[in-house]
């Protein structure tokens, strides 16, 4: 949470600041045995502060608020920072950069009520349907990202990466550990999924991921496959239908379409040099 900078504030809206300021940077007494309060940020940007203070003018409420806003700020900063890095997101992408242009089929309104978030919020799934080079993977990993901002906890995986941990838990005698690890995140986003055929054990192991988050926590899944290409992956019939079942469920299935935007962008640009020349 990012607390309203604005200069100039009343002694009502100082006050106001300060006390929303000091319930965030509250320690967790409980959960402490030592007390160690670190203020990196009212150390650093002090001084800065201090003459801004003088320069505007500000009264003692206005630079205390000032001071202890700027504390928040960057905590929250450092605290996004940490759950972009603890997601695991391959690469850096946003709904800002995608181009909604090339891919008609993706409708921006939907996208955006998405990014609200409301439906991690109720534990809703997402499936991102599509062929490759539509923008799935995109748009799993920005509204992940959009999830982590608004303060949810969100891992990003491989399918076939996330059923090898699996099995690999389950041979060492870890697997109830970590699908309750798994089970833990706000929003867990599998992109991937239908490129590779699985075994019915790492099916089944994938499954049991699914059931511990059911009508709990969000997934959001990208597949290449149309639901019913789905038996090529799982190919136990009874299974898969009990797969596509928990992950639509209450959720919202968008489909990317079939023409590649990448290959369209890179066509396009191929052409701008020829029609220049």
């Amino acid at each position: 949470m990012t607390l309203p900078r604005q200069r100039g504030l009343t002694e009502q809206t100082a006050d106001a600041a300060i006390d929303t300021a000091c319930r965030m940077l509250r320690l967790r007494l409980r959960l402490r045995l030592r007390l160690r309060l670190r203020l990196p940020s009212i150390r650093n940007e002090f001084a800065d502060i201090a003459d801004r203070a003088v320069k505007d003018q500000m009264t003692y409420r206005g630079f205390l608020a000032e001071l202890l806003m700027a504390e928040c700020d960057d905590r929250a900063r450092r605290r996004s920072e940490r759950r972009i890095k603890a997601a695991g997101f391959p690469r850096e992408k946003s709904l800002r950069t995608f181009d909604f242009g090339a891919n008609p089929n993706l409708d921006p309104a939907t996208i955006h009520t998405l990014a609200s978030c409301e439906w991690i919020k109720k534990g809703q799934p997402l499936c991102l349907i599509g062929d490759s080079g539509t923008g799935k993977s995109h748009m799993l990993i920005a509204l992940g990202a959009e999830a982590v901002m608004k303060g949810y906890r969100v891992r990003y995986t491989l399918a076939t990466k996330l059923v090898n941990e699996l099995v690999e838990a389950a041979d060492e005698k870890q697997l109830n550990k970590t699908i309750a690890r798994y089970g833990r995140v706000d929003l867990l986003c599998i992109d991937e999924l239908g490129y590779m055929e699985l075994d019915r054990h790492g099916a089944e192991l994938l499954f049991q991921v699914l059931t511990e988050r059911e009508e709990k926590n969000s997934v959001a899944i990208a597949s290449n496959e149309s639901f019913g290409g789905w038996t090529k992956t799982f190919t136990d019939p009874r299974l898969c239908a009990a797969i596509v079942d928990r992950l639509t469920f209450n959720g919202t299935i968008t489909e990317t379409g079939t023409d590649s935007y990448r290959l369209s962008s890179t066509r396009a640009r191929a052409e701008q040099p020829a029609k220049a020349g």
